[in-house]
């Protein structure tokens, strides 16, 4: 008999969640003005050390948002790290700025403030920080650089649900932060974002952007164009309920990644997530693995393999820097960042959801020994 198929993600909802959303539908606040949106924000925020937290539909269009709020001059150039996800690029690009990349740390797969330090010019007026899959940015050398040039900082935790640096909560350094709650993370809305900031004046351009600048006196006359990026009343709801338990996930999170390091500690064939750092413990958002130079094969041919044997895979991010679509715009042309292209083809994810079992573990596990041996 052929083993159930393991997927790269399973969330766990077996919290308040139910209560919650069934509140929503037995009292019919099921848009973007019930009540939980606000109980979703404050929470978010004070999990985050911030005193504003601004909902919206998804991250991505969070992070547009907040680029834009920023009002930063067109053509300027902000440093993003070259191993990230699209989204990054893509708020730079529709507010009409330069993304400019830097190369990624070979262990801690994050960017780094000699790349940041390196890459800054004349025109550069932002830096987004973005964390990578389990360990935080180290923060304080590239906070410093943004003080000494009085840069902008953009701060992208949407994979740090949890996490600390130094003990001060990811999601409150910068000028703007942005959290997502696709049904990956540790908190999930099904979709959702959240935008997170300290500044009163900042937090109400926000929240404006976020309601298509309707304004109070009139509100269908419009002194500036907005997005339509409201969150339903329904997914602040799961968002509520998946905060209440974010403590128990990260417990759980560390737990699979111990797990997997035990099963894998005797493959010197990969290179696996470091368990910490100076500054902190790996909150392992996913489990990742590079392949050494002797793997004959890249991520692709080994996640085809672990397919095969009934295993949920994910590619890393490919390079900014190599993405077509900003190539053809002419952006990133001359850049060569040689750890980024090396894990974007050596490296994937085994199955890392919340509700992954020891027996699945172990059988991943057990997978990628097999496809390595």
């Amino acid at each position: 008999m052929t083993a159930p198929f393991i997927p790269v993600n399973t969330p766990l909802l077996d919290g308040n969640e139910a209560d919650y959303v069934a509140e929503c539908i037995r009292t019919g606040w099921i848009s973007s003005e019930g009540p939980f949106i606000k109980r979703f924000e404050q929470a978010m925020a004070a999990a985050a050390g911030r005193r504003h937290g601004i909902a919206v539909t998804n991250g991505s269009v969070g992070l547009d948002i907040a680029v834009h709020a920023l009002g930063l001059e067109t053509g300027s150039e902000v440093i993003i790290p070259t191993f990230t996800i699209i989204s990054c690029a893509a708020a730079l690009v529709r507010a009409g700025l330069v993304p400019v990349g830097v190369d990624c740390d070979p262990a801690t797969w994050n960017m780094t403030a000699a790349g940041v330090e390196a890459a800054v010019t004349p025109r550069t007026r932002a830096i987004m920080l973005v964390h990578i899959y389990g360990l935080p940015v180290d923060l304080d050398p590239i906070l410093a650089l943004a003080r000494k040039h009085d840069l902008k900082v953009i701060e992208d935790a949407a994979e740090m649900h949890g996490q600390t640096y130094r003990g001060a909560p990811c999601g409150s350094f910068g000028d703007v932060s942005t959290f997502s709650f696709y049904p990956n993370k540790h908190v999930t809305t099904g979709e959702g974002g959240m935008i997170l900031t300290d500044d009163d004046a900042l937090a109400a351009r926000l929240q404006s952007y976020r309601n298509l600048c309707f304004q109070p006196q009139q509100r269908f006359v419009h002194e500036e164009l907005g997005w339509n990026a409201r969150m339903t009343n329904l997914q602040a709801a799961l968002g509520v309920a998946q905060v209440e338990r974010l403590p128990r996930t990260v417990e759980i999170k560390r737990r699979i990644g111990r797990l997997y390091d035990e099963h894998l500690a005797g493959l010197n064939r990969i290179r696996r997530p470091l368990p910490r750092t100076s500054y902190a413990d790996n909150i392992y958002w996913v489990y990742g693995v590079v392949l050494n130079e002797d793997v004959p094969f890249d991520a692709k041919e080994a996640m085809r393999r672990l397919g095969e044997r009934g295993i949920g895979t994910r590619p890393f991010f490919w390079c900014m820097h190599e993405q077509p679509v900003l190539r053809r715009m002419g952006l990133m042309l001359n850049e060569s960042h040689p750890n980024a292209e090396y894990i974007a083809r050596r490296g994937f994810y085994l199955p890392s959801g919340l509700a992954l079992t020891d027996g699945e573990i172990a059988r991943s596990a057990e997978a990628l020994e097999e496809i390595l041996a």
